[in-house]
């Protein structure tokens, strides 16, 4: 389910990405409608890159990434496994076990980018 990036989306954007000048992808031309996808096929350069930039959200920041995850607003199909893996590891660290196995059965039923 698409959306429009609202305000605290853009903020957390932000962090994740503070790079990032224009809220369009550049490869399709399109504007971002979910977080997690831009910044790990965009501007992380790697995994740990990847990490390094979900530790900089707090706790409430990830619980809202999990909700928007949940309802299907914010897409992880489009994430690569080895990122989903990353940030199902800090869902774990921050969420606990039985919401990082929801967001890893989330992950590997999502339709396909």
């Amino acid at each position: 389910m698409a959306r429009e990036l609202d305000e605290r989306d853009i903020k957390i954007l932000r962090i994740l990405a503070p790079e990032c000048e224009e809220m369009i992808c550049s490869g399709s031309g399109v504007e971002f409608r979910s977080i997690l996808p831009p910044v790990a096929n965009h501007y992380s350069r790697d995994e740990e890159d990847f990490k390094k930039r979900l530790m900089r959200l707090t706790d409430g920041d990830i619980s809202y990434l999990v909700g928007k995850i949940r309802t299907g607003e914010e897409s992880v199909a489009c994430v690569p496994p080895e990122y989903a893996d990353i940030l199902i590891g800090e869902i774990l660290i921050r969420e606990g076990k039985e919401v990082a196995d929801e967001v890893l059965n989330l992950y590997e039923t999502a339709d396909e980018c």
